[in-house]
């Protein structure tokens, strides 16, 4: 660590072209400086696990410049639109109706309601079909 150097400095030095950067970058975010970091960004929104727990936990609310990342991942769009937005995210919708899973917990705990459009792709999984059918008594 050069003598002109902050512990923060060497640290987004040392992590942020490194594969665990967004991981260890969020996490100092987190639990060391207590608050956003405009310079780890770049690397943390590389990760959408890591982009939606920076937005959740250290935003605390939508991350913009995030969500084309998030989106790319169906489970972390549920999460971020369950958890972030609080609320329906349509942007996401095209990722999220294709993981039977997310299917069903975004129709229960997003939409309130069935969510007809998705009822195609989450038929042909009979756990999380009849999951479904159960709990909006159909």
């Amino acid at each position: 660590m050069s003598s002109t150097m902050t512990a923060k400095e060497w640290f987004l030095e040392e992590h942020k072209d490194s594969p665990e950067g967004p991981k260890e970058l969020c996490v100092y975010s987190q639990y060391i400086i207590r608050g956003r970091w405009p310079e780890a960004e770049p690397t943390i929104v590389t990760d959408p696990y890591y982009a939606y727990r920076y937005a959740y936990d250290i935003i605390k609310g939508r991350w913009l410049e995030a969500e084309p990342m998030i989106m790319t991942f169906p489970v972390y769009a549920y999460f971020y639109s369950c958890d972030v937005i609080r609320g329906r995210w349509p942007e996401a919708e095209p990722t999220i109706i294709t993981y039977p899973s997310c299917i069903y917990l975004y129709s229960r705990h997003v939409i309130k309601g069935r969510w007809p459009e998705a009822e195609p792709n989450i038929m042909n999984n009979d756990f999380w079909w009849h999951d479904y059918k159960d709990h909006f008594k159909f």
